[in-house]
Protein backbone atom coordinates (compact mmCIF):
# COMPACT_ATOMS: atom_id res chain seq x y z
CA UNK A 1 0.00 0.00 0.00
CA UNK A 2 1.47 3.37 -1.00
CA UNK A 3 1.94 6.21 1.48
CA UNK A 4 -1.22 8.22 0.62
CA UNK A 5 -3.41 5.12 0.84
CA UNK A 6 -1.79 4.07 4.10
CA UNK A 7 -2.33 7.55 5.57
CA UNK A 8 -5.99 7.37 4.56
CA UNK A 9 -6.34 3.90 6.12
CA UNK A 10 -4.79 5.22 9.33
CA UNK A 11 -7.38 8.00 9.50
CA UNK A 12 -10.25 5.66 8.59
CA UNK A 13 -9.47 3.19 11.38
CA UNK A 14 -8.09 5.50 14.08
CA UNK A 15 -10.16 5.46 17.28
CA UNK A 16 -9.90 8.43 19.64
CA UNK A 17 -11.54 8.97 23.03
CA UNK A 18 -11.41 12.64 23.96
CA UNK A 19 -12.22 12.22 27.66
CA UNK A 20 -9.37 9.79 28.19
CA UNK A 21 -6.99 11.22 25.59
CA UNK A 22 -6.82 7.63 24.33
CA UNK A 23 -5.97 6.48 20.80
CA UNK A 24 -6.24 3.03 19.21
CA UNK A 25 -4.63 2.40 15.82
CA UNK A 26 -5.44 -0.89 14.05
CA UNK A 27 -4.51 0.37 10.58
CA UNK A 28 -1.42 -1.87 10.45
CA UNK A 29 -3.55 -4.99 10.77
CA UNK A 30 -4.17 -6.44 7.32
CA UNK A 31 -7.94 -6.95 7.35
CA UNK A 32 -10.13 -5.40 4.67
CA UNK A 33 -13.72 -4.19 4.63
CA UNK A 34 -14.98 -7.53 3.33
CA UNK A 35 -13.47 -9.32 6.34
CA UNK A 36 -15.16 -6.87 8.71
CA UNK A 37 -18.47 -7.39 6.92
CA UNK A 38 -18.20 -11.18 7.22
CA UNK A 39 -17.64 -10.85 10.97
CA UNK A 40 -20.56 -8.47 11.50
CA UNK A 41 -23.12 -11.19 12.45
CA UNK A 42 -20.71 -12.56 15.05
CA UNK A 43 -20.28 -9.07 16.48
CA UNK A 44 -24.03 -8.51 16.63
CA UNK A 45 -24.33 -11.64 18.76
CA UNK A 46 -21.29 -10.63 20.83
CA UNK A 47 -22.86 -7.26 21.63
CA UNK A 48 -26.03 -9.02 22.75
CA UNK A 49 -24.09 -11.54 24.83
CA UNK A 50 -22.11 -8.78 26.53
CA UNK A 51 -25.32 -6.95 27.43
CA UNK A 52 -26.72 -10.14 28.95
CA UNK A 53 -23.51 -10.64 30.90
CA UNK A 54 -23.68 -7.16 32.40
CA UNK A 55 -27.33 -7.55 33.27
CA UNK A 56 -26.55 -10.53 35.51
CA UNK A 57 -26.78 -13.69 33.40
CA UNK A 58 -24.95 -16.74 34.78
CA UNK A 59 -21.74 -16.88 32.71
CA UNK A 60 -19.72 -19.15 34.97
CA UNK A 61 -21.55 -22.50 34.83
CA UNK A 62 -18.81 -24.34 36.74
CA UNK A 63 -19.54 -22.26 39.84
CA UNK A 64 -23.10 -21.13 38.95
CA UNK A 65 -22.06 -17.50 39.26
CA UNK A 66 -22.68 -14.19 37.58
CA UNK A 67 -19.75 -12.24 36.14
CA UNK A 68 -19.98 -8.65 37.29
CA UNK A 69 -16.62 -6.92 37.56
CA UNK A 70 -18.14 -4.12 35.43
CA UNK A 71 -20.47 -3.20 38.30
CA UNK A 72 -17.49 -2.41 40.55
CA UNK A 73 -16.80 0.82 38.62
CA UNK A 74 -20.46 1.63 37.91
CA UNK A 75 -22.60 0.31 40.78
CA UNK A 76 -25.75 1.75 39.18
CA UNK A 77 -25.52 -1.09 36.63
CA UNK A 78 -25.65 -3.79 39.31
CA UNK A 79 -28.64 -6.12 38.81
CA UNK A 80 -29.88 -5.76 42.40
CA UNK A 81 -29.99 -3.03 45.02
CA UNK A 82 -28.17 -5.35 47.43
CA UNK A 83 -25.19 -5.79 45.10
CA UNK A 84 -25.02 -2.03 44.49
CA UNK A 85 -25.02 -1.35 48.22
CA UNK A 86 -22.35 -4.00 48.82
CA UNK A 87 -20.06 -2.36 46.23
CA UNK A 88 -20.52 1.12 47.72
CA UNK A 89 -20.06 -0.06 51.29
CA UNK A 90 -16.87 -1.98 50.43
CA UNK A 91 -15.38 1.08 48.75
CA UNK A 92 -16.22 3.24 51.78
CA UNK A 93 -14.74 0.57 54.08
CA UNK A 94 -11.51 0.56 52.08
CA UNK A 95 -11.21 4.34 52.12
CA UNK A 96 -12.00 4.56 55.84
CA UNK A 97 -9.45 1.86 56.73
CA UNK A 98 -6.74 3.42 54.53
CA UNK A 99 -7.35 6.89 55.97
CA UNK A 100 -6.92 5.54 59.50
CA UNK A 101 -3.75 3.63 58.55
CA UNK A 102 -2.23 6.73 56.90
CA UNK A 103 -3.06 8.88 59.93
CA UNK A 104 -1.72 6.29 62.36
CA UNK A 105 -5.11 5.71 63.98
CA UNK A 106 -4.74 2.06 62.96
CA UNK A 107 -1.12 1.28 63.74
CA UNK A 108 1.14 -1.58 64.78
CA UNK A 109 1.82 -2.11 68.49
CA UNK A 110 4.88 -0.14 69.54
CA UNK A 111 5.19 1.90 66.32
CA UNK A 112 3.69 5.16 65.12
CA UNK A 113 2.59 3.93 61.70
CA UNK A 114 2.69 1.03 59.30
CA UNK A 115 5.43 1.58 56.71
CA UNK A 116 5.21 -1.57 54.57
CA UNK A 117 2.78 -4.13 53.20
CA UNK A 118 3.18 -7.84 52.54
CA UNK A 119 0.54 -8.88 50.01
CA UNK A 120 -0.02 -12.64 49.93
CA UNK A 121 -1.95 -13.88 46.90
CA UNK A 122 -1.70 -15.88 43.70
CA UNK A 123 -2.71 -15.35 40.06
CA UNK A 124 -4.97 -12.36 39.57
CA UNK A 125 -4.79 -11.58 43.28
CA UNK A 126 -1.11 -10.81 42.75
CA UNK A 127 -0.66 -9.88 39.08
CA UNK A 128 -3.14 -6.99 39.08
CA UNK A 129 -1.81 -5.38 42.28
CA UNK A 130 1.79 -5.90 41.09
CA UNK A 131 1.08 -4.23 37.75
CA UNK A 132 -0.69 -1.28 39.39
CA UNK A 133 2.02 -0.85 42.02
CA UNK A 134 4.77 -0.77 39.39
CA UNK A 135 2.77 1.60 37.19
CA UNK A 136 1.42 4.05 39.75
CA UNK A 137 3.09 3.93 43.17
CA UNK A 138 5.19 7.05 43.74
CA UNK A 139 8.86 7.18 44.62
CA UNK A 140 8.01 7.58 48.32
CA UNK A 141 4.61 5.96 48.89
CA UNK A 142 2.91 6.05 52.31
CA UNK A 143 3.43 2.28 52.48
CA UNK A 144 5.82 0.24 50.33
CA UNK A 145 4.43 -3.05 49.03
CA UNK A 146 6.10 -6.47 48.81
CA UNK A 147 4.54 -9.58 47.29
CA UNK A 148 4.51 -13.24 48.23
CA UNK A 149 2.91 -14.72 45.12
CA UNK A 150 4.34 -18.22 45.01
CA UNK A 151 5.09 -21.17 47.25
CA UNK A 152 8.83 -20.99 46.49
CA UNK A 153 10.52 -21.12 49.92
CA UNK A 154 13.58 -19.17 48.75
CA UNK A 155 11.35 -16.46 47.27
CA UNK A 156 9.42 -16.16 50.53
CA UNK A 157 12.69 -15.96 52.47
CA UNK A 158 13.94 -13.17 50.19
CA UNK A 159 10.86 -11.01 50.81
CA UNK A 160 10.95 -11.57 54.56
CA UNK A 161 14.69 -10.91 54.74
CA UNK A 162 14.19 -7.53 53.06
CA UNK A 163 11.68 -6.67 55.78
CA UNK A 164 13.44 -8.15 58.78
CA UNK A 165 14.10 -4.75 60.38
CA UNK A 166 10.62 -3.41 59.56
CA UNK A 167 8.48 -6.45 60.22
CA UNK A 168 7.07 -4.76 63.33
CA UNK A 169 5.73 -2.01 61.05
CA UNK A 170 4.49 -4.24 58.21
CA UNK A 171 0.81 -4.80 57.43
CA UNK A 172 -0.04 -8.24 56.00
CA UNK A 173 -2.85 -8.64 53.45
CA UNK A 174 -3.91 -12.24 52.79
CA UNK A 175 -5.99 -12.56 49.61
CA UNK A 176 -7.96 -15.72 48.85
CA UNK A 177 -11.58 -15.91 47.73
CA UNK A 178 -12.23 -19.39 49.10
CA UNK A 179 -9.54 -19.42 51.74
CA UNK A 180 -8.59 -22.86 50.50
CA UNK A 181 -6.20 -22.00 47.68
CA UNK A 182 -2.87 -23.59 48.63
CA UNK A 183 -0.43 -20.80 47.72
CA UNK A 184 -1.95 -17.99 49.85
CA UNK A 185 -2.42 -20.43 52.72
CA UNK A 186 1.24 -21.47 52.47
CA UNK A 187 2.35 -17.83 52.40
CA UNK A 188 0.23 -17.03 55.44
CA UNK A 189 1.67 -19.96 57.44
CA UNK A 190 5.24 -18.94 56.49
CA UNK A 191 4.66 -15.30 57.49
CA UNK A 192 2.92 -16.27 60.73
CA UNK A 193 5.97 -18.32 61.70
CA UNK A 194 8.33 -15.40 61.15
CA UNK A 195 6.11 -12.99 63.10
CA UNK A 196 5.98 -15.49 65.95
CA UNK A 197 9.78 -15.84 65.90
CA UNK A 198 10.03 -12.04 66.18
CA UNK A 199 7.61 -12.21 69.13
CA UNK A 200 5.00 -10.26 67.17
CA UNK A 201 1.30 -11.09 67.43
CA UNK A 202 0.35 -11.76 63.81
CA UNK A 203 -3.34 -10.91 64.22
CA UNK A 204 -2.45 -7.29 65.10
CA UNK A 205 -0.86 -6.90 61.65
CA UNK A 206 -3.21 -8.97 59.48
CA UNK A 207 -6.04 -8.17 57.08
CA UNK A 208 -7.99 -10.65 54.93
CA UNK A 209 -9.58 -10.09 51.52
CA UNK A 210 -11.82 -13.09 51.01
CA UNK A 211 -15.28 -14.41 50.29
CA UNK A 212 -17.94 -13.81 52.92
CA UNK A 213 -18.10 -16.81 55.30
CA UNK A 214 -15.13 -18.47 53.62
CA UNK A 215 -12.69 -20.48 55.72
CA UNK A 216 -10.29 -17.52 55.74
CA UNK A 217 -13.07 -15.08 56.65
CA UNK A 218 -14.09 -17.22 59.63
CA UNK A 219 -10.46 -17.68 60.69
CA UNK A 220 -9.68 -13.96 60.55
CA UNK A 221 -12.78 -13.05 62.55
CA UNK A 222 -12.34 -15.77 65.16
CA UNK A 223 -8.65 -14.93 65.67
CA UNK A 224 -9.29 -11.17 65.81
CA UNK A 225 -7.43 -9.89 62.74
CA UNK A 226 -7.50 -6.12 62.14
CA UNK A 227 -10.36 -6.43 59.63
CA UNK A 228 -11.66 -8.30 56.61
CA UNK A 229 -12.78 -7.08 53.19
CA UNK A 230 -15.23 -8.99 50.98
CA UNK A 231 -14.27 -10.62 47.68
CA UNK A 232 -17.54 -11.01 45.82
CA UNK A 233 -18.30 -14.40 44.29
CA UNK A 234 -19.18 -12.71 40.98
CA UNK A 235 -15.66 -11.33 40.59
CA UNK A 236 -13.03 -13.65 39.10
CA UNK A 237 -9.40 -13.43 40.14
CA UNK A 238 -8.12 -12.16 36.80
CA UNK A 239 -10.76 -9.39 36.74
CA UNK A 240 -10.47 -8.45 40.42
CA UNK A 241 -8.23 -5.37 40.29
CA UNK A 242 -11.19 -3.00 40.78
CA UNK A 243 -12.39 -4.97 43.83
CA UNK A 244 -10.88 -4.91 47.30
CA UNK A 245 -8.19 -7.24 45.92
CA UNK A 246 -6.62 -4.37 43.97
CA UNK A 247 -8.12 -1.24 45.47
CA UNK A 248 -7.01 -1.87 49.04
CA UNK A 249 -3.25 -2.22 48.35
CA UNK A 250 -3.40 0.56 45.76
CA UNK A 251 -5.04 3.01 48.17
CA UNK A 252 -2.58 2.11 50.92
CA UNK A 253 0.22 3.10 48.51
CA UNK A 254 -1.41 6.47 47.99
CA UNK A 255 -2.84 5.69 44.53
CA UNK A 256 -6.08 7.50 43.63
CA UNK A 257 -8.47 4.55 43.36
CA UNK A 258 -11.45 6.78 42.51
CA UNK A 259 -9.59 7.86 39.38
CA UNK A 260 -8.82 4.24 38.51
CA UNK A 261 -12.50 3.41 38.81
CA UNK A 262 -13.43 6.49 36.77
CA UNK A 263 -11.07 5.49 33.95
CA UNK A 264 -12.47 1.97 33.90
CA UNK A 265 -16.05 3.25 33.95
CA UNK A 266 -15.39 5.61 31.04
CA UNK A 267 -13.74 2.87 28.99
CA UNK A 268 -16.58 0.47 29.77
CA UNK A 269 -19.04 3.04 28.44
CA UNK A 270 -16.99 3.48 25.26
CA UNK A 271 -17.00 -0.27 24.68
CA UNK A 272 -20.79 -0.49 24.80
CA UNK A 273 -21.04 1.17 21.39
CA UNK A 274 -22.67 -1.16 18.85
CA UNK A 275 -20.54 -0.03 15.89
CA UNK A 276 -17.23 -1.89 15.67
CA UNK A 277 -15.33 1.18 14.43
CA UNK A 278 -16.52 3.19 17.42
CA UNK A 279 -15.78 0.51 20.01
CA UNK A 280 -12.10 0.08 21.02
CA UNK A 281 -12.60 -3.34 22.64
CA UNK A 282 -14.41 -4.59 19.53
CA UNK A 283 -11.58 -3.23 17.37
CA UNK A 284 -9.06 -5.20 19.44
CA UNK A 285 -11.19 -8.36 19.23
CA UNK A 286 -11.53 -7.88 15.46
CA UNK A 287 -7.76 -7.53 15.12
CA UNK A 288 -7.06 -10.60 17.25
CA UNK A 289 -9.54 -12.63 15.23
CA UNK A 290 -7.96 -11.53 11.95
CA UNK A 291 -4.39 -12.13 13.14
CA UNK A 292 -5.02 -15.68 14.30
CA UNK A 293 -7.78 -16.68 11.88
CA UNK A 294 -10.13 -16.96 14.86
CA UNK A 295 -8.00 -19.87 16.07
CA UNK A 296 -5.18 -18.18 17.96
CA UNK A 297 -2.73 -19.14 15.22
CA UNK A 298 -0.49 -16.18 16.06
CA UNK A 299 0.92 -15.02 19.39
CA UNK A 300 0.21 -11.62 20.91
CA UNK A 301 3.43 -9.72 21.64
CA UNK A 302 2.93 -6.72 23.94
CA UNK A 303 5.56 -3.97 23.97
CA UNK A 304 4.89 -1.03 26.31
CA UNK A 305 7.31 1.83 25.69
CA UNK A 306 7.38 2.95 29.32
CA UNK A 307 9.27 1.42 32.23
CA UNK A 308 6.31 1.81 34.57
CA UNK A 309 4.24 -0.46 32.30
CA UNK A 310 6.81 -3.26 32.44
CA UNK A 311 4.38 -5.72 34.05
CA UNK A 312 1.48 -5.00 31.69
CA UNK A 313 2.33 -7.91 29.39
CA UNK A 314 2.57 -10.25 32.39
CA UNK A 315 -0.80 -9.03 33.65
CA UNK A 316 -2.34 -9.53 30.19
CA UNK A 317 -0.80 -12.98 29.95
CA UNK A 318 -3.11 -14.29 32.64
CA UNK A 319 -6.13 -12.23 31.59
CA UNK A 320 -5.96 -13.40 27.96
CA UNK A 321 -4.60 -16.93 28.27
CA UNK A 322 -6.66 -18.07 31.26
CA UNK A 323 -9.80 -16.56 29.76
CA UNK A 324 -9.42 -17.80 26.18
CA UNK A 325 -7.33 -20.97 26.49
CA UNK A 326 -10.13 -23.55 26.32
CA UNK A 327 -10.40 -27.12 25.09
CA UNK A 328 -14.11 -26.94 24.33
CA UNK A 329 -16.46 -24.29 22.98
CA UNK A 330 -19.87 -23.47 24.43
CA UNK A 331 -21.53 -26.31 22.52
CA UNK A 332 -19.04 -28.91 23.74
CA UNK A 333 -16.95 -29.19 20.58
CA UNK A 334 -13.20 -29.76 20.92
CA UNK A 335 -11.63 -26.51 19.65
CA UNK A 336 -8.37 -25.95 21.59
CA UNK A 337 -8.68 -22.17 21.55
CA UNK A 338 -6.43 -19.48 22.99
CA UNK A 339 -3.93 -16.73 22.25
CA UNK A 340 -0.39 -16.95 23.63
CA UNK A 341 0.84 -13.65 25.12
CA UNK A 342 4.38 -12.55 25.80
CA UNK A 343 6.33 -9.32 25.96
CA UNK A 344 8.52 -7.08 28.04
CA UNK A 345 9.15 -3.44 27.17
CA UNK A 346 10.46 -1.15 24.46
CA UNK A 347 13.01 -0.14 23.52
CA UNK A 348 14.87 -2.80 25.52
CA UNK A 349 13.45 -5.54 23.33
CA UNK A 350 14.66 -3.89 20.16
CA UNK A 351 18.01 -5.23 21.31
CA UNK A 352 16.48 -8.63 22.12
CA UNK A 353 13.72 -10.37 20.19
CA UNK A 354 12.70 -7.68 17.67
CA UNK A 355 15.30 -9.16 15.30
CA UNK A 356 13.20 -12.33 15.12
CA UNK A 357 9.94 -10.39 14.98
CA UNK A 358 11.07 -8.58 11.85
CA UNK A 359 12.92 -11.33 10.02
CA UNK A 360 12.09 -14.66 11.68
CA UNK A 361 8.96 -16.78 11.95
CA UNK A 362 5.88 -14.61 11.32
CA UNK A 363 3.84 -16.31 14.04
CA UNK A 364 2.77 -13.21 15.97
CA UNK A 365 1.10 -9.83 15.89
CA UNK A 366 2.43 -6.98 17.98
CA UNK A 367 0.79 -4.45 20.27
CA UNK A 368 2.73 -1.27 20.95
CA UNK A 369 1.74 0.71 24.07
CA UNK A 370 2.72 4.33 23.52
CA UNK A 371 2.78 7.00 26.25
CA UNK A 372 2.84 10.58 24.96
CA UNK A 373 4.06 12.36 28.09
CA UNK A 374 7.78 11.78 28.68
CA UNK A 375 8.39 12.81 32.30
CA UNK A 376 7.70 15.32 35.04
CA UNK A 377 9.84 18.39 34.35
CA UNK A 378 12.03 19.41 31.43
CA UNK A 379 14.17 16.90 29.51
CA UNK A 380 17.80 17.56 28.73
CA UNK A 381 18.74 17.64 25.06
CA UNK A 382 20.83 14.60 24.13
CA UNK A 383 21.76 16.42 20.96
CA UNK A 384 20.41 19.70 19.56
CA UNK A 385 16.61 19.56 19.58
CA UNK A 386 16.43 15.88 20.62
CA UNK A 387 15.63 14.42 24.07
CA UNK A 388 15.67 10.87 25.44
CA UNK A 389 11.88 10.85 25.09
CA UNK A 390 12.24 11.75 21.41
CA UNK A 391 14.55 8.77 20.99
CA UNK A 392 12.03 6.47 22.72
CA UNK A 393 9.24 7.71 20.46
CA UNK A 394 11.50 7.31 17.44
CA UNK A 395 12.34 3.74 18.40
CA UNK A 396 8.64 2.90 18.62
CA UNK A 397 7.75 4.52 15.31
CA UNK A 398 10.77 3.04 13.59
CA UNK A 399 10.07 -0.48 14.84
CA UNK A 400 6.41 -0.21 13.80
CA UNK A 401 7.45 0.92 10.33
CA UNK A 402 10.14 -1.74 9.95
CA UNK A 403 7.72 -4.49 10.96
CA UNK A 404 5.00 -3.28 8.61
CA UNK A 405 7.44 -3.14 5.71
CA UNK A 406 8.15 -6.82 6.30
CA UNK A 407 4.44 -7.73 6.46
CA UNK A 408 4.20 -8.01 10.25
CA UNK A 409 0.88 -6.83 11.71
CA UNK A 410 0.71 -4.46 14.66
CA UNK A 411 -1.70 -2.52 16.86
CA UNK A 412 -0.79 0.72 18.64
CA UNK A 413 -2.48 1.78 21.87
CA UNK A 414 -1.67 5.37 22.89
CA UNK A 415 -2.36 7.02 26.24
CA UNK A 416 -1.42 10.57 27.25
CA UNK A 417 0.35 9.57 30.49
CA UNK A 418 0.57 6.74 32.98
CA UNK A 419 -1.83 7.75 35.74
CA UNK A 420 -4.71 6.17 37.67
CA UNK A 421 -7.29 7.24 35.07
CA UNK A 422 -5.45 5.72 32.09
CA UNK A 423 -4.38 2.57 33.94
CA UNK A 424 -8.00 1.98 34.95
CA UNK A 425 -8.99 2.49 31.32
CA UNK A 426 -6.36 0.04 30.03
CA UNK A 427 -7.50 -2.64 32.46
CA UNK A 428 -11.13 -2.20 31.42
CA UNK A 429 -10.26 -2.11 27.72
CA UNK A 430 -8.55 -5.49 27.78
CA UNK A 431 -11.13 -7.07 30.07
CA UNK A 432 -13.80 -6.05 27.54
CA UNK A 433 -11.74 -7.12 24.53
CA UNK A 434 -11.27 -10.58 26.04
CA UNK A 435 -15.02 -10.80 26.62
CA UNK A 436 -15.85 -9.81 23.04
CA UNK A 437 -13.27 -12.16 21.55
CA UNK A 438 -14.56 -15.03 23.69
CA UNK A 439 -18.05 -14.49 22.31
CA UNK A 440 -16.70 -14.26 18.73
CA UNK A 441 -15.04 -17.68 19.00
CA UNK A 442 -17.86 -19.17 21.12
CA UNK A 443 -15.89 -20.06 24.26
CA UNK A 444 -16.58 -19.26 27.89
CA UNK A 445 -14.03 -16.65 28.91
CA UNK A 446 -15.11 -16.76 32.54
CA UNK A 447 -14.22 -20.21 33.82
CA UNK A 448 -10.91 -22.05 34.13
CA UNK A 449 -11.33 -25.84 34.27
CA UNK A 450 -7.67 -26.39 33.37
CA UNK A 451 -6.49 -24.46 36.42
CA UNK A 452 -8.78 -26.48 38.67
CA UNK A 453 -7.47 -29.70 37.13
CA UNK A 454 -3.91 -28.66 37.96
CA UNK A 455 -4.85 -27.96 41.58
CA UNK A 456 -6.48 -31.38 41.92
CA UNK A 457 -3.43 -33.10 40.41
CA UNK A 458 -1.10 -31.31 42.84
CA UNK A 459 -3.28 -32.35 45.77
CA UNK A 460 -3.15 -35.95 44.57
CA UNK A 461 0.66 -35.88 44.48
CA UNK A 462 0.86 -34.52 48.03
CA UNK A 463 -1.49 -37.26 49.18
CA UNK A 464 0.74 -39.81 47.44
CA UNK A 465 3.75 -38.35 49.26
CA UNK A 466 2.06 -39.04 52.59
CA UNK A 467 1.29 -42.63 51.53
CA UNK A 468 4.91 -43.20 50.47
CA UNK A 469 6.32 -41.83 53.72
CA UNK A 470 3.99 -44.09 55.70
CA UNK A 471 5.24 -47.12 53.71
CA UNK A 472 8.86 -46.19 54.43
CA UNK A 473 8.21 -45.53 58.11
CA UNK A 474 6.69 -49.00 58.45
CA UNK A 475 9.38 -50.81 56.43
CA UNK A 476 11.99 -52.90 58.25
CA UNK A 477 14.59 -52.62 55.46
CA UNK A 478 15.41 -50.37 52.49
CA UNK A 479 13.01 -50.79 49.58
CA UNK A 480 13.37 -50.46 45.83
CA UNK A 481 11.24 -47.87 44.05
CA UNK A 482 9.13 -50.70 42.63
CA UNK A 483 8.50 -52.04 46.12
CA UNK A 484 7.62 -48.59 47.45
CA UNK A 485 5.14 -48.00 44.63
CA UNK A 486 3.59 -51.44 45.06
CA UNK A 487 3.21 -51.14 48.83
CA UNK A 488 1.75 -47.64 48.46
CA UNK A 489 -0.88 -49.14 46.16
CA UNK A 490 0.25 -46.99 43.21
CA UNK A 491 2.42 -49.23 40.97
CA UNK A 492 1.77 -47.03 37.91
CA UNK A 493 3.03 -43.89 39.67
CA UNK A 494 6.62 -45.00 40.12
CA UNK A 495 8.06 -41.99 38.27
CA UNK A 496 6.11 -39.55 40.41
CA UNK A 497 7.16 -41.41 43.54
CA UNK A 498 10.80 -41.24 42.46
CA UNK A 499 10.57 -37.47 41.97
CA UNK A 500 8.83 -36.99 45.31
CA UNK A 501 11.56 -38.96 47.08
CA UNK A 502 14.33 -37.15 45.21
CA UNK A 503 12.87 -33.81 46.35
CA UNK A 504 12.62 -34.94 49.97
CA UNK A 505 16.17 -36.32 49.84
CA UNK A 506 17.55 -33.04 48.42
CA UNK A 507 15.94 -31.11 51.24
CA UNK A 508 17.17 -33.45 54.00
CA UNK A 509 13.65 -34.45 54.99
CA UNK A 510 14.64 -37.81 56.42
CA UNK A 511 14.70 -39.78 53.16
CA UNK A 512 17.82 -41.87 52.46
CA UNK A 513 18.68 -42.86 48.86
CA UNK A 514 21.36 -45.50 48.34
CA UNK A 515 22.68 -46.38 44.89
CA UNK A 516 23.39 -44.53 41.65
CA UNK A 517 21.32 -41.33 41.58
CA UNK A 518 21.59 -41.31 37.79
CA UNK A 519 19.99 -44.77 37.59
CA UNK A 520 16.74 -44.61 39.56
CA UNK A 521 16.05 -48.34 39.25
CA UNK A 522 19.23 -49.07 41.24
CA UNK A 523 18.13 -47.07 44.26
CA UNK A 524 17.20 -48.39 47.65
CA UNK A 525 15.05 -46.11 49.77
CA UNK A 526 14.65 -45.81 53.51
CA UNK A 527 13.94 -43.15 56.12
CA UNK A 528 15.92 -42.03 59.10
CA UNK A 529 14.19 -43.51 62.11
CA UNK A 530 13.32 -41.11 64.93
Amino acid sequence: MDAPALWQRYQDWLYYHEGLGFYLDVSRMGFDDAFVERLQPKFEKAFQDMEALESGSFANPDENRMVGHYWLRDPDLAPTAEIKQEILETLEQIEDFVKKVHKGEIRPPGARKFTDIISIGIGGSALGPQFVATALAGENPPLSIHFIDNSDPAGIDRVLYQLQDRLDRTLVIVISKSGGTPEPHIGMIEVKKVYRAKQLNFVEYAVAVTGIDSHLDKQAKSEGWLTTFPMQDWVGGRTSEMSAVGLLPAALQGIDIRQMLAGAKEMDAATRQRQVKNNPAALLALSWYFAGNGRGEKDMVVLPYKDSLLLFSRYLQQLVMESLGKEKDLTGNIVHQGIAVYGNKGSTDQHAYVQQLREGVANFFLTFIEVLHDRQGVSVEIEPGVTSGDYLSGFLQGTRKALYENHRDSITVTIPAVNPLTVGALIALYERAVGFYGFLINVNAYHQPGVEAGKKAAAAILKLQQQVMQVLEEANAPLSLTQVASQAGEPDEIEVIYKVLRHLYANERGVVLEGNLGQPSSLKVSVQKH
